[in-house]
């Protein structure tokens, strides 16, 4: 497995936000993680990254947490968060090559690595744009772009934690993102990546992990979790479940 928890608990005054959560991430598979608002889809990102502590164990590429060094863990494992606070006036290029800080590689082949991921981003033509003056979802793929150089040289398939990747994009960006997000699995990195959409789930993963109330309600296929009675139970919503006309995955109707 390229990342594997056991047994988190998270609670928030008297709020459980995750409960007795255990789950393995494979190397070659994008995860989607859904679930209603509040019920721990981002809380469990920022355990699995480290951004909060936990005493639940942890393991990266078979190897416990503790064992690992920041910047080691940081060459093979990327996290792009929901939003930035970045309000420096730096440049496109200036902040997708702040990836390559731990990069050893040249000034040169930084910017070569950077030029690559910004393409594959869509937000070349934005390199000499000063970021502050960018829309919402311009940020987004610019900050996806820079996570993907922080890994450019991971020496194992990298696991890439994606928080509503799409939560600011248009339709075409959206699906150019998970597009992207199964390329880099079906190359062999763990993906990993909370959204909303169930219909973009159902396009895109391998697999979905459906929380409830900080637990999980159901995880397999996108055929297996996306029944309309199990929707029906998490999201407290009725709906229908259509085969696509073209591609045949489920299509959620509510």
């Amino acid at each position: 497995m390229s990342l594997e928890i056991r047994n988190a608990s998270l609670k928030l005054g008297d709020k459980v936000l995750l409960g007795n959560f255990s789950a393995r991430f494979a190397p070659g598979e994008l995860t989607i993680i859904l679930g209603p608002n509040g019920t721990g889809k981002s809380s469990l990102l920022k355990l699995l990254s480290l951004e909060w502590p936990t005493e639940a164990e942890l393991f990266y590429f078979g190897k416990p947490a503790n064992q690992w060094k920041a910047q080691e863990l940081a060459a093979s494992m990327g996290v792009l968060p929901q939003s930035s606070t970045l309000t420096f006036a730096f440049t496109v290029r200036e902040v997708v090559e702040l990836g390559g800080l731990t990069l050893t590689a040249s000034q040169r082949e930084i910017s070569a690595i950077a030029s690559e991921k910004m393409a594959q981003t869509d937000v070349l033509h934005l390199a000499d744009r000063l970021y502050p003056s960018l829309s919402g979802g311009e940020k987004q793929r610019v900050h996806l772009a820079r996570v993907l150089t922080q890994l450019a040289k991971s020496a194992v398939p990298p696991i890439l934690m994606l928080d509503e990747p799409t939560s600011a994009l248009d339709i075409a960006h959206q699906h150019r993102t998970l597009a992207l997000a199964k390329q880099l699995a079906t190359e062999g990195s763990a993906v990993i990546a909370v959204i909303h959409d169930l219909n973009l789930a159902a396009q895109y993963a391998d697999k979905i992990i459906m929380l409830n109330g900080g637990k999980i309600a159901a995880q397999g296929s996108p055929e297996d979790v996306l029944k309309a009675s199990t929707i029906n139970e998490v999201y407290g919503w009725p709906v229908q479940i259509i085969p696509h006309p073209i591609h045949n995955h489920p299509v959620v109707v509510g």
